[in-house]
């Protein structure tokens, strides 16, 4: 199988990487596996993309930051690709931390979808992507699984939805990720609400979300491919994040701390729930941040966990990731374009 995994900008990933597990286990089970930023993408007069992209040397890599040392390496191989010559293109990159780059935010959903014309699995569909942009694309789930929210830029609007919900929200940019710019607000903040709305607001729309108690025990990250919970040797990939002092954010890249965490009917409830949406829009990976009987975040871009998920688990849950993407790739032998990209990614 030739693998292609996006990413923002390879030379400045941060480890722990998803992406870059993906990529080394991957290489490990002896599969050709190239690299590449949103910024490396080519359209020639073939009409056919292609890429600036790395590639290991060798094999057997026992760590994830090994791998992306040689990666990042002088012996790593660097070359300009075909894309439309991959059996998959995985977009592992994330528009938001492109904010402000505007070109950067599309440019893998762009060139994948133009990838996937010629045969290309591309993961996640980009069309389903483009629906995901921002963080309004939770507002198309369900309500029973959604913490009640407000998506303004409007002081006024805010400030009434501030004073429903006892005086206790969370405000955050609709366009973010990895806990940038997210602020809890309680009864002492009033006086402070305005600034925090036009700190966000600078930069587009604000969620303000109703505050779940719950919330300050932390969150639970489960994974799911296909559209269903990744479940491997009877275990599921799936870890509590807590915050970090008195910081509300539990994301890993905020400070949040990963621990171990029990899988409930009800957690699994909320996956079955999001399932049929997941399946629509073609999302093969995706992330469910849950609290309590409540989803907050439904990530489709780049989520991670699988390095937090293994070390709590026992379990290679990232080889069961390729494993799926190889089963792909023989449908598609055997089907050609019977299927469409979409149905692809969570078959």
């Amino acid at each position: 199988m030739r693998i292609g995994f996006v990413l923002n900008d390879l030379l400045t990933e941060r480890l722990p990487s998803s992406t870059i597990r993906m990529a080394m286990v991957a290489t490990n089970m002896g599969h050709e596996v190239w690299l590449m930023g949103v910024g490396d993408f080519s359209y020639d007069s073939d009409e056919l993309v292609h890429a600036r992209s790395r590639s290991v040397p060798d094999t057997g890599y026992e760590t994830p930051e090994l791998y992306y040392h040689s990666l990042c390496s002088e012996q790593a191989k660097s070359e300009r690709i075909t894309v439309d010559d991959l059996d998959v293109l995985m977009l592992r990159n994330d528009p938001a931390a492109d904010y402000q780059c505007s070109w950067a935010q599309h440019a893998s959903v762009v060139f994948g979808r133009t990838a996937m014309r010629h045969g290309v699995i591309v993961c996640n569909d980009p069309n389903g992507l483009s629906k995901a942009i921002n963080k309004m694309y939770f507002q198309y789930f369900p309500e029973s699984v959604r913490l009640q929210s407000l998506v303004s830029r409007n002081r006024d609007d805010i400030r009434h939805f501030y004073d429903q919900h006892a005086k206790r929200i969370i405000l955050k940019p609709l366009m973010g990720s990895a806990g940038r710019g997210v602020f809890m607000v309680q009864p002492d903040d009033a006086a402070n609400l305005n600034q925090m709305i036009d700190a966000i607001s600078r930069d587009g729309y604000v969620i303000a979300e109703a505050f779940s108690p719950q919330a300050l025990e932390g969150d639970t990250r489960m994974i799911l491919i296909n559209g269903r919970p990744l479940k491997a040797d009877g275990k599921y990939a799936a870890y509590r994040r807590t915050r970090s002092g008195e910081d509300i954010r539990s994301n890993l890249h905020a400070g949040g701390i990963p621990k171990p965490v029990t899988v409930t009917d009800e957690m699994l409830e909320l996956a079955e729930i999001v399932r049929p949406k997941l399946v629509q829009d073609g999302i093969f990976f995706a992330g469910l941040d849950i609290v309590g009987n409540k989803l907050l975040e439904v990530n489709v871009f780049s989520p991670g966990g699988l390095d937090s998920s293994e070390r709590f688990e026992g379990v290679n849950f990232t080889g069961a990731v390729i494993e799926a993407l190889e089963k792909k790739v023989r449908y598609m032998k055997y089907y050609h374009r019977n299927f469409d990209n979409a149905e692809m990614n969570t078959l």
